[in-house]
């Protein structure tokens, strides 16, 4: 179907059509401009609503061990993903429909300014030609009206006898010439009659269907790019929905998470004292002006808060933290006595053993510190593993670097890596001392009571004393802290002062001769012993190794020179015969 048939004569109509489909093109722009600026104001708000609502520090350290108070963050997150998404619509929308719609619109204008010139210069063709042939009409009529007067007066003067006949002969010729004169008008006109009909032909039939024909493929592929667009947008959002789909049941999935039994619990174990539900208030008989003892089978009083805290165990703590020493994650302060303090987790003040804590809250706070303790112990010692296979490159190939550059590095790990373990150590035999069992030193030392710990901690927290070797205690910085060597097992004494054993051994006593030699070992450092039980060792000494690392940071090994003792396990690399077999 074509416009140049079917509408040759609306050339107007199909101009002012044309531009209206620029108008809405143009208003098709302003729309997508519009929906793209809601989505980024809509993405933006939901943006500003996440950050307005994200929990602070202080509430996220209060309400992060409760279900309903995380899974609503995960919520926060998941929407703060989703005005994302609408970020993307907004932004591809520009990037790609907006500006395909300004160069459509570009080009429409250029198309349809070409084509009504095209027009315009067929129209005016055709004006022309009609022109000239209503002028030769006009002449001819003006002709053949004269032809017939001069005809009229010659008849007349042909009749009149008053005339001679050399006046009746000069109307005979000028009726002649005006004869003469309107069939040449009249051939004129019949001929511009006939181009003109032709033009007129060409113009309805080839000149002006063309025109039209231009026009209506504008118009077609304005409207197939329309539908494109409209298309495009579409698969714009479309191609977002997985994503927004992901977070709703992100969503969804938090909600599912939330448990109001896990949040009891967690209510439960956050604020529960350990502290016994107080008995029944005694009677007092003021006649007989005594009180009734209200003391339990050992002694203590039953209704007191002395009950709460004057245990045995609590007074060892409160021993032990008079005595002092620096955790590693907490924050050091120097008192007058030049002493240390440590700050809390929170930031306030505390006790090092957290004895000012109730007993389940304690219990909590030294599981806890002891689970950091370890995780920097394994960092540290996956550090050490990497350092020292990099030494091994650079001993293989020395273009690489200097293996000695490392020495003093793998020494200081391995310092830290001893202090790191002296002091879980130290916590442990605090929660050891809490639950009443034996610490885990003391499963392979027994010897080493509270007051032997206590002498160790009091002879780490001597300030401005300075060992050789060891790294010391610096006030007030809290990422340098030291802690003397742990002391190796050792002979012991009992309660009475009666020599117990060489060494002493969680399943009994044995003697020099009772350990088997269960690998080799190489000193990588040299060791002075300082302590008794200890024995010393130079760089590169080849030992056996006769017991292995308990987890305290040392092992038991015997010389060549049958000398047998305690090494710090990090001093050496072994390697044992149980390896070979598998």
């Amino acid at each position: 179907m074509s416009w140049g048939i079917e509408l040759w004569d609306q050339y107007d109509t199909i101009a002012s059509h044309t531009q209206k489909g620029i108008d809405f093109c143009e208003r098709f722009t302003h729309f997508l401009k519009d929906r793209c600026a809601i989505e980024l104001k809509y993405a933006s708000e939901l943006k500003k609503l996440v950050k307005n609502y994200q929990p602070k520090k202080k509430e996220e350290e209060e309400y992060q061990q409760y279900s309903w108070a995380v899974k609503f963050w995960e919520v926060l997150k998941e929407l703060h993903d989703l005005a994302g998404q609408h970020e993307v619509i907004a932004e591809n929308t520009q990037g790609q429909v907006i500006k395909d719609v300004q160069i459509l619109i570009g080009e429409m204008k250029q198309q349809r300014r070409k084509d009504l010139q095209d027009g315009a210069k067929v129209q005016d063709t055709l004006k022309d030609s009609l022109a000239k042939l209503d002028k030769s009409r006009k002449n001819y009529e003006k002709a053949f009206k004269m032809a017939e007067k001069a005809t009229d007066d010659y008849r007349k003067a042909d009749a009149d006898i008053n005339l001679s006949r050399a006046e009746v002969e000069k109307t005979r010729n000028q009726m002649m010439i005006k004869n003469n004169q309107c069939d040449e008008s009249k051939n004129e006109y019949a001929a511009q009659l006939q181009q003109t009909n032709q033009h007129q032909r060409d113009h309805y039939t080839q000149q002006m269907p063309a025109v039209f024909q231009q026009m209506q493929s504008m118009e077609e592929n304005r409207i197939n790019k329309i539908k494109s667009m409209v298309r495009q947008v579409a698969d714009i959002e479309r191609s977002v929905i997985p994503i927004i789909n992901t977070c709703i049941d992100g969503m969804v999935k938090a909600s599912d998470g939330i448990s109001a039994e896990e949040d009891s619990k967690a209510v439960i174990d956050k604020f529960k004292s350990g502290f016994p539900i107080p008995e029944d208030i005694p009677f007092e008989d003021l006649s007989n002006a005594s009180v009734i003892d209200t003391s339990n089978a050992n002694g203590t009083p039953k209704n007191s808060l002395d009950s709460r805290k004057g245990t045995v165990s609590d007074k060892k703590r409160n021993k032990k933290d008079k005595k002092g020493g620096g955790g590693l994650f907490g924050i050091f302060s120097s008192s007058k006595s030049g002493r240390i303090r440590i700050i809390g987790l929170l930031g306030e003040e505390s006790k090092e053993d957290f004895s000012d804590l109730p007993p389940n809250q304690q219990r909590k706070a030294l599981n806890k510190k002891i689970e950091e303790f370890k995780k920097e112990i394994a960092r540290e010692t996956a550090e050490r593993e990497g350092m020292l296979k990099m030494k091994d490159v650079y001993v293989n190939n020395p273009a690489l670097g200097d293996p000695n550059a490392l020495e003093k590095k793998i020494e200081e790990n391995a310092l830290k890596i001893d202090s790191l373990q002296a002091e879980m150590r130290k916590f442990q035999g605090y929660l050891a001392n809490m639950d009443g069992k034996p610490s885990p030193a003391g499963q392979r030392r027994s010897s080493l009571s509270d007051d032997s710990i206590s002498q160790s901690s009091t002879n780490m927290e001597m300030s401005q004393t300075s060992i050789p070797g060891q790294p010391q205690i610096v006030p007030n910085e809290p990422e340098v802290y030291t802690e003397d060597w742990p002391e190796p097992p050792r002979a012991i004494d009992d309660e009475d002062g009666d020599h117990v054993g060489e060494f002493d051994h969680p399943e009994g006593d044995f003697d020099e001769e009772g350990y088997p030699v269960i690998g080799t070992c190489r000193a990588l450092y040299p060791y002075e012993a300082g302590n008794e039980g200890s024995v010393a060792m130079g760089e590169g000494e080849e030992m056996f190794v006769l017991e292995q690392d308990q987890g305290d940071g040392w092992t038991r090994v015997r010389k060549h020179d049958n000398s047998e003792g305690f090494v710090p396990t990090s001093y050496i690399q072994c390697h044992f015969y149980d390896q070979d077999e598998v």
